[in-house]
């Protein structure tokens, strides 16, 4: 295993902070159908189960992926942070600026630290 650089540890704690908060909502989501708060159930349901899939995916990557310098890690990040951006442009022209603009920052923070030399090096060995 190599020496992991910040660029490496930065990605990976962004990808946390994601899978964290997709986790979150998701449980959320599962208290509120249980509380009999969802007009849909199915739909809830179906909403609170991919939110804590998908949290905990993302949490599985950045510890089992990127914290350990795995090259399979980078890939489903990357594209964690690409599905970001479409979500956080929604967000702002949904008048949710304070939503949306903090989400686009954490993405593109996550992207440039995903896409950087010294991650590809650590990964790949790559000049």
């Amino acid at each position: 295993m190599s020496k992991r650089p910040l660029s490496l540890v930065v990605a990976a704690l962004v990808v946390a902070l994601e899978g964290l908060v997709a986790l979150g909502l998701g449980l959320y989501a599962g208290v509120e159908t249980l509380r009999g708060d969802a007009e849909d159930i199915t739909a809830a349901i179906a909403e609170a189960v991919f939110g804590m899939l998908v949290g905990a995916g993302l949490l599985w990557v950045a510890w089992g992926g990127l914290l350990k310098v795995e090259r399979w890690g980078r890939s489903p990040s990357v594209l964690a942070q690409i599905f970001m951006i479409p979500v956080a442009v929604t967000l702002i022209q949904a008048d949710r600026p304070v939503l949306g603009i903090p989400v686009i920052v954490v993405a593109l923070v996550g992207l440039v630290a995903l896409l950087a030399p010294p991650t590809t090096h650590a990964l790949y060995g790559e000049d």
